[in-house]
């Protein structure tokens, strides 16, 4: 399985196969995507010298990683930028044949899209700020979905223990089409006085992986669900096996973080890596440079409604666990002695954890023994 899936991914990125995994088909080509963000990565790099006239300096390590960080006026400050994508059309589709409206979940996605990225340096977010761009302003008229909305970021944000800083809600008539929003923002976070940002360069064989659940779909593969609903006889109302309808399920919010890496840089523990599972799924684990092998022998149970997803596309268990989280909402690399600890550290901030597995020296990868999953290091180029 594994030679076939890092055969494909290399050829696919050099165009020479007509392989095309179901995330692409529903129009998201990682390999087109991860190629211009490392040419992005590549021209920031290129403007850096500016920030002296500030009297700052840039943490070389944040190039590439979840968040940018730089160190000026004796703060140490990182910053994000991010979007939801297209999960809030599934949220006009399913107002439409439900009645119920789920602006308020989306927007906690949104802030969680932001937050759970800052955090990931080992930062505790401050200001959030909100970019909410329409095709027509009419979109506000409906004041159940704006309302909404607005107390949904407000929670989140506060949730998230940062301040909302303001935004920019422009209409982009002929841009924008039709009557949905998109949702995005930004976040200033602040590293702790006598703690380091994480970029993962302290990974080492004997680390354990200790792991947070999703409650969902998350912020990632809202495309290829809205590819699946559209072959389905009753769409969003589609009964899962629990009871619940398929749009109830896709629309459950993200899981915020914050709180949990707050109170993990408060306690004596150093995580060695910290990120949330996204885009590229586990791939994701292989983000910080340590030539090293992240072997995951417990797994999350896989919320339904991914469980659902896999199903209907028809996806390999290599594919899946490489474009869905399937139940892994975070992950915190530490050393062994800090395992336990991270995980009371979680439960006490509210969320379930365990210790997945653990780090072992070889060649970068990630396996999963149970599945007989395995990838490889140069499938995730993305800086």
């Amino acid at each position: 399985m594994q030679g076939l899936l890092t055969l494909c991914t290399t050829r696919h990125r050099q165009g020479g196969s007509s392989f095309m995994t179901e995330y692409e088909r529903s129009g998201v080509d990682y390999s087109v995507l991860d190629g211009v963000k490392r040419a992005a990565v590549a021209r920031a790099a290129a403007t850096t010298p500016l920030l002296a006239a500030s009297g700052a300096r840039e943490f070389e390590g944040s190039r590439g990683a979840t968040a940018y960080v730089v160190e000026v006026g004796g703060l140490t400050l990182a910053m994000v930028t991010e979007g939801l994508g297209t999960k809030s059309i599934i949220t006009e589709t399913y107002l439409e044949q439900s009645g119920e409206s789920r602006f308020a979940d989306i927007a906690v996605d949104a802030v969680a899209a932001i937050v759970n990225d800052v955090i990931s340096v080992g930062a505790n977010p401050m200001v959030i700020t909100a970019y909410f761009a329409t095709g027509d302003a009419a979109w506000y008229t409906d004041e159940r979905k704006s309302l909404e909305l607005l107390a949904g970021w407000q929670r989140a944000c506060e949730e998230s223990g940062a301040a909302w800083g303001g935004g920019e809600s422009p209409a982009l008539p002929g841009m924008l089409t039709g009557a949905g929003i998109e949702l995005g923002g930004s976040a200033v976070a602040v590293v702790p006085a006598g703690r380091r940002p994480v970029f993962g360069g302290d990974v080492r064989p004997g680390d354990r992986i200790v792991v947070l659940p999703s409650s969902g779909l998350h912020t990632n593969g809202a495309s290829l669900a809205r590819r699946i609903v559209s072959g389905l006889p009753s769409g969003l109302l589609t009964p899962l096996p629990s009871g619940r309808n398929l749009g109830a399920a896709l629309l459950d919010p993200s899981v915020l973080y914050p709180g949990f890496v707050r109170a993990l840089l408060e306690s004596p523990v150093e995580p060695h890596f910290l990120n949330p599972i996204t885009g590229h799924g586990l791939l994701k684990m292989m983000r910080p440079a340590a030539d090293v092998r992240y072997v995951l022998d417990t797994l999350p149970e896989v919320p339904e409604v991914l469980d659902f997803l896999v199903a209907e596309s028809g996806m390999s268990p290599a594919e899946a666990y490489s474009t869905l989280n399937m139940g892994f909402g975070y992950v915190a690399v530490v050393a062994e002695a800090d395992a336990d600890r991270t995980v009371d550290v979680a439960r006490k901030a509210g969320h379930q954890a365990f210790v997945a597995g653990e780090v072992v020296a070889g060649g970068k990868s990630v396996f999963l023994p149970s599945l007989g999953v395995e990838y490889r290091g140069e499938e995730l180029q993305i800086s």
